[in-house]
């Protein structure tokens, strides 16, 4: 009797464990930040949804992102197992096999494009199914391990829950929420591309083709600044299109101006080097960059 009791028990938490590594499967850092982004265009949008029907829109959203980070990891362990980086994720650990994330993250796909087709509308549904499908066959399995581009294009998938935010609410599309896809898409670039520069060995050992591999230190460099300056357009077309007020568009210029400096500075560094301490700082400021971005048309809609 004792020793069935001590067998459920094993059985009971081997479940619980293996639930909470399936769950790592599904990246929750993305998906704090699709969260958060999706939030953001739905309620900047001009129609009002119930806050039930806006909290389960939303959270099909990031299931069908997390499924959508679970069949990157199911390509990808092989690449991950080599690299500092992801090394600790759950397949390359043994803590789930690769049969597994295949079978979790395509069901997570099923279910949250046609619950939220359900829940919400037809348009949402198709762009989540988009998304889903871009992130993995475009990004994972055809452009990140062919050209160094892999990150400008495959950007367009993490660019697009903000959309599908606004497309909940809605059930159409327009210019307005066009401007959360570019400010993301654009954003992209310089943000992984600084993650990069210090994590090359990384990327070497793992033969992804990442710019500062194939182009050099210099040309990464380069690209880095250039996107960052191109984000000062991305951050005006708002108020230029008068979705927005100057409540947004003077913090976030500030915002931006200081991120051209941090990748103006990182440019001027020695020809052909780089300064790994501000390549580091360009990475972490460009998260809390988006983030108040975000937070700033929020404020924006509100005063």
């Amino acid at each position: 009797m004792i020793n069935s009791k001590l067998k459920n028990r094993n059985l009971s938490q081997e479940n619980v464990f293996n639930f909470s590594e399936l769950f790592k499967l599904m990246k929750p850092r993305v998906m704090s930040l699709v969260i958060f982004t999706c939030a953001v265009g739905l309620l900047m949008a001009p129609t009002v949804v119930s806050t039930k029907d806006a909290m389960i829109a939303i959270l099909l959203v990031s299931i069908g992102a997390g499924a959508a980070g679970a069949l990157n990891m199911w390509y990808e362990s092989d690449l991950d197992a080599l690299m500092t980086r992801t090394c600790l994720r759950p397949i390359p650990m043994g803590k789930v096999n690769k049969n597994q994330a295949l079978i979790f993250g395509t069901s997570l796909s099923f279910f949250s494009v046609i619950a939220l087709d359900y829940y919400a509308n037809t348009i949402s549904a198709a762009l989540l199914l988009f998304t889903i499908l871009f992130y993995v066959f475009i990004y994972t399995i055809w452009l990140k391990r062919k050209t160094p581009q892999n990150i400008v294009i495959g950007g367009a998938a993490g660019a697009l829950p903000p959309v599908i935010g606004w497309t909940i609410a809605t059930n159409s599309l327009s210019l307005e929420p066009i401007t959360f896809f570019l400010i993301i898409f654009f954003w992209t670039p310089s943000h992984f591309w600084a993650l990069s520069l210090y994590k090359s060995d990384d990327y070497k050992k793992a033969k992804i083709p990442m710019l500062p591999l194939t182009n050099g230190i210099e040309s990464t460099k380069i690209n880095i600044l250039v996107y960052s300056l191109l984000m000062l357009p991305t951050i005006i077309l708002p108020y230029a299109i008068d979705f927005v007020g100057l409540v947004f568009l003077v913090p976030a210029l500030m915002l931006t101006l200081y991120y051209n400096f941090l990748c103006f500075e990182l440019y001027m560094y020695k020809k052909n080097k780089f300064n790994p301490k501000k390549a580091k700082t360009i990475f972490g400021y460009s998260i809390l960059y988006l983030f108040l971005i975000f937070v700033i048309f929020l404020i924006d809609k509100i005063l």
